[in-house]
This record gives C-alpha cells, sequence and structure tokens, in this order.
C-alpha cells in the first residue's frame, strides 16, 4: 500500500511538472518616424498592453509608417499597425504604384481612430502663400512610398502640379525635413499627421511659417472619398493667426487575420479603456471615440474587434 501511495505521487509529481507554462504573447506594434504621431501613441499602446493584458510583451517599432506597417503587417512582423485610410485601401487591392506588389488580403481593421490633416508647412522667407507658389520650391513630400509620400503625389496632382515643377523633391521623414527648413535648405514640407504634431510644433518655435491652404475644390479633384475637405483650426501652430483649408484622412488601427480574435479582442478593450492615457501621450488621441471606431472601413473588421464593439453596443 505505501508503494502505491508513493509511486501515485511521483507520477503526480512528474505530471504537474510537465505541464507547460501559458505561453507568453508578443505585441509589436508598427507605428512611423519618431516625429509624427504614431510613434508616440504606438508607444503608449505598448505600455498599456503589457499593464492590461496578462503574460504579453509589447513594443512600439518605429517605421516608415502607412506601406511599410502594411506589408509588414502581412508578412507577420507585426500585431498591430497604424495606417491611412487611402493606404489601406490600395493594400487591400494591391496597388502597385502605391507600394503593394499584390493584395493584402490578411489585413483586418481593429478601429477607426483619429483624422489624419494633410498639412503643407512653409518658411514665411520663402515667399509661399497658396499650393501654385510651390512651383520652382524645394519641398520635402515624406520619406519615399510612405503613405505622407502618396498624399503629396495627390495633393499637387490635383493642383495642376507635379515633381517635375519643383526645383527640388526630398524623401524625408518629419524631423529631418524641418531640420533642413530650419537650415533654409527646404522651403515646405508637406507632413500627413494629427492636428499639433510635434515636427511643425518644433519648426513654428524657431523660424516663421506659413500654413499653405488646400481649397475643397482641390480636395474635390483627388477624386478619392478617403480625402474630406476640413479646417487647420487657428491657433494649432505659433504664428498661424487665422484657420487654413486643409485636409482630412482617416487613420486606422489594423492587424492580421493571423492574429487570434482573443487577443485582438484584450487589444481592442485596452485600447478603448485607456483612452485617457493615449491623450496624454498625443493631444490627436483625443479624436479617437469609441461611437465612431466600429465604421466601415476599407478592409473587415477583425472577429475579435467585432466581438468588443457589439458588447459595448456600437455594433449589431
Amino acid at each position: 500500500m505505501l508503494r502505491k501511495i508513493l509511486v501515485a505521487a511521483v507520477v503526480g509529481l512528474l505530471a504537474g511538472s510537465a505541464a507547460p507554462a501559458q505561453a507568453q504573447q508578443f505585441i509589436n506594434v508598427l507605428t512611423g518616424g519618431t516625429s509624427g504621431v504614431y510613434y508616440p501613441l504606438g508607444v503608449a499602446l505598448s505600455n498599456i498592453f503589457a499593464k492590461s493584458i496578462p503574460n504579453i510583451k509589447s513594443s512600439a517599432q518605429a517605421t516608415k509608417a502607412s506601406v511599410e506597417n502594411l506589408n509588414l503587417l502581412e508578412a507577420g512582423r507585426g500585431e498591430l499597425a497604424f495606417t491611412l485610410g487611402d493606404s489601406l485601401s490600395q493594400a487591400w487591392n494591391g496597388d502597385a504604384e502605391a507600394g503593394f506588389s499584390q493584395p493584402l488580403k490578411k489585413l483586418r481593421t481593429v478601429a477607426a481612430i483619429y483624422s489624419n490633416y494633410v498639412q503643407i508647412v512653409a518658411t514665411k522667407g520663402s515667399g509661399i502663400k497658396t499650393l501654385a507658389d510651390l512651383k520652382g520650391k524645394r519641398l520635402s513630400v515624406g520619406a519615399a512610398k510612405s503613405g505622407t509620400e502618396l498624399n503629396a503625389r495627390a495633393v499637387l496632382k490635383a493642383a495642376g502640379l507635379s515633381y517635375s515643377d519643383l526645383s527640388k523633391v526630398e524623401y524625408l521623414g518629419f524631423g529631418e525635413s524641418i531640420d533642413l527648413m530650419k537650415n533654409r535648405q527646404l522651403d515646405a514640407t508637406l507632413i500627413s499627421a494629427g492636428l499639433g504634431v510635434s515636427a511643425i510644433r518644433d519648426l513654428a518655435t524657431s523660424v516663421d511659417i506659413v500654413m499653405v491652404a488646400v481649397p475643397p475644390d482641390v480636395v474635390a479633384k483627388i477624386g478619392d472619398p478617403a480625402y474630406q475637405a476640413t479646417v487647420i483650426p487657428a491657433k494649432t501652430y505659433e504664428g498661424q493667426d487665422a484657420d487654413v483649408p486643409g485636409i482630412a484622412i482617416q487613420n486606422y488601427l489594423v492587424t492580421s487575420s493571423d492574429v487570434t480574435p482573443d487577443l485582438v479582442y484584450q487589444m481592442t478593450a485596452a485600447i478603448f479603456g485607456n483612452l485617457d492615457t493615449l491623450a496624454a501621450a498625443h493631444s490627436a488621441a483625443r479624436g479617437i471615440k469609441l461611437a465612431t471606431a466600429a465604421k466601415p472601413g476599407p478592409v473587415p473588421l477583425h472577429p475579435g474587434a467585432e466581438k468588443y464593439f457589439k458588447e459595448k453596443g456600437v455594433l449589431k
């Protein structure tokens, strides 16, 4: 009898030691350049996930933003990414000119978030006041094949301009563009980001700036419903004393169909349970609203996000 008891105890111990611990999961948040809005919000999300989701290791990766993010997601090299709505549509349809060699059909929406504003800023000394004044000037259009650069092509074309009309085109991130403008090596740059982006705020404290208007008729000529006429409110940046007509584009948080519904559900719950933390990371996050987060986008909603939105009553 004693032998049987000892054998049973040993078997029980072995079985307990052989039981696998719950595997640690990883969330890599794909963001953008460090001078933009995606990056600080991505860092905040990474911290939120680490605190809110059990057994999670999270990180935020600086990238060239929308186009690179979507290609990385499709390749399984991230779990959550920021993107512009027009880039998301182009990725889903496989627009090779936009940087997508084939349709990216693993993409799934987590939430519609805040709007990006296509913001064209020039130094006052450049003499640029309107889009037409960009002709013959030095302009940075964002990293090559980035969402910002795709926006630049669309806006210039609608305004009757092309890169060949400029004296110099630079494909640079926000921070690098601003540095060149401070040194009088560039006249203007186009930045697609949330209002109050740090790069433009930095420039405005160093030199006098002009926010170049994009009139509603130019927005209409782009011919893409992702682009909506809007206004950059007065006092958004130092020296900007009046409202400036501009363009808004919906931003999205997206994931892959390979990410489990349970993990996406937990990410979605963590995002909308910590909107105050995101707003503290960057004011653009004030535009993230649960009521509009589940509105239809260019790609299907992930089942994990769908479950959360149905529980919250914002999706039937």
